[in-house]
């Protein structure tokens, strides 16, 4: 692992380290579904191969599953669910007592931060939008304006267009990916959408994360914020 000279930074040098940051965050899914409909969700189609839930229309809370927890690391908390249903079924509080008492990092997404009224100022809870194109930009201010926390992040996944300008105030990480799989009208992102994202978190020292699949369009950057040091 190569360290950054920026303080705020840790860096992962893929040149000597058959390695990628996200190999070391974990996955968490104490909640299992989603009805907001992507067409290109991956987790409606594990959930069609794995069958962890009947109608994936239709979250499930699953809190035995939080029995598995590990300690000091960091786990992506919905890779199966969206941050929203949490909020409107009431149950974040039940999950959030049971992840308090384990020393991790937890990163939360949701594609509708508007329906999620919270505030939760543990430095270990990370909060994040999904952002595809430049009509979901707007969803980065209401990231802002529901959630109330320590620690934002952006995920541009999977980026569907040039983004142009962005709100990047209070924003402490950004995660770039594109669609996988091989549906009809997937769209490969262009190298300078890419770069315009990374050149303004640059301004701003943002750390950035592309995930491995762009690593055949653009170099390698894999940053992470200092305060996952600990927990990688």
């Amino acid at each position: 692992m190569a360290k950054d000279n920026k303080k705020h930074l840790v860096l992962l040098d893929l040149y000597n380290h058959n390695n990628s940051i996200f190999n070391n965050i974990l996955t968490m899914n104490p909640v299992c579904g989603c009805n907001i409909g992507c067409p290109y969700c991956y987790a409606r189609k594990i959930n069609q191969r794995f069958k962890h839930i009947p109608d994936f229309n239709k979250p499930q809370l699953k809190l035995n599953r939080l029995d598995n927890l590990k300690e000091n690391r960091i786990y992506l908390m919905t890779s199966m669910s969206d941050f929203s249903s949490w909020c409107i079924n009431n149950w974040k509080d039940k999950i959030f007592e049971r992840l308090d008492l384990k020393n991790n990092i937890y990163l939360f997404l949701t594609k509708k931060p508007e329906l999620c009224h919270i505030e939760k100022y543990d430095k270990r809870y990370w909060f994040g939008v999904s952002i595809t194109c430049k009509s979901d930009l707007y969803k980065i201010e209401e990231l802002r304006n529901n959630i109330k926390s320590n620690n934002y992040l952006i995920t541009f996944e999977p980026l569907m267009e040039d983004l142009g300008k962005i709100n990047l105030d209070k924003i402490g990480w950004v995660v770039i990916g594109k669609e996988t799989g091989n549906r009809k009208g997937k769209i490969v992102p262009e190298k300078k959408w890419i770069e315009n994202i990374y050149n303004q978190c640059a301004e701003r020292k943002i750390p950035v994360s592309m995930k491995d699949k762009l690593f055949d369009i653009l170099k390698p950057i894999q940053q992470l914020p200092e305060e996952f040091r600990n927990y990688i």
